[in-house]
């Protein structure tokens, strides 16, 4: 697991402490499973979404210490958030980390869109 003291990695107190980290590969999951930009979802999230994101964001950190995590498996570990509140500003946090780069003075650049049609077509 990443140093706690690192500025870029977010810890999230659930069942244990784990990691929160929305890398290109958790971005481009959750794009495609609610069909969402991150400003939609940083807007209105509903609890199933709320649960696949989750997941998609700690899969790193379960895989690190030899965990698979499943959908099924998210209501009981977000259960142990203190609120539902700290969920959404641990979320924002670790959103804002992975965008940081694309966010400059007063101005956030739009993330890619997810285009699987325009890409199989080719």
């Amino acid at each position: 697991m990443a140093n706690k003291n690192n500025n870029d990695v977010v810890i999230i107190e659930l069942d244990k402490p784990r990691e929160l980290r929305f890398g290109h590969k958790a971005l481009k999951k959750m794009s495609a499973s609610t069909g969402k930009s991150v400003e939609d979802m940083e807007s209105e999230m509903d609890f199933e979404e709320l649960e696949q994101i989750f997941l998609y964001g700690l899969e790193k950190d379960a895989r690190a210490n030899g965990e698979t995590l499943t959908l099924d498996m998210m209501e009981d570990i977000l259960d142990c958030a203190p609120s539902y509140q700290y969920l959404m500003d641990k979320f924002q946090e670790a959103i804002k980390i992975a965008m940081g780069s694309m966010v400059t003075e007063g101005n956030a650049m739009e993330a890619p869109k997810l285009n699987r049609a325009g890409r199989r077509a080719k």
